[in-house]
């Protein structure tokens, strides 16, 4: 899973019949220290998510089997909304 924050919504007039319903979100990928990760996307979202939200999020096949038709063209679902997050670096000390 990755984190990412909300940055807009996306409006398709036209899409594949698996995802008519679907809301689709445009998000910014961050790293773990909230720091940007990456150019903004789509991805769909499946727990109402909004605008500034911290959300986590899938790719891949995992994406897909987040909708209920699970062979949908989907490379980016919205899991979840982060309410808090603790975030320590690793030294990379040994035991």
């Amino acid at each position: 899973m990755y984190l990412a924050r909300v940055t807009g919504s996306c409006t398709a007039t036209r899409k594949t019949p698996g995802l008519a319903g679907q809301r689709l979100l445009v998000v910014r990928p961050l790293t773990f220290a909230r720091e940007e990760a990456g150019p903004p996307f789509v991805a769909v979202d499946t727990v109402q998510a909004g605008p500034g939200d911290l959300v986590f999020y899938v790719t891949s096949r995992e994406a897909a089997k987040a909708l209920e038709d699970p062979f949908n063209p989907v490379d980016a679902a919205i899991l979840g909304i982060v309410d808090e997050l603790r975030y320590e670096p690793w030294s990379g000390g040994g035991a």
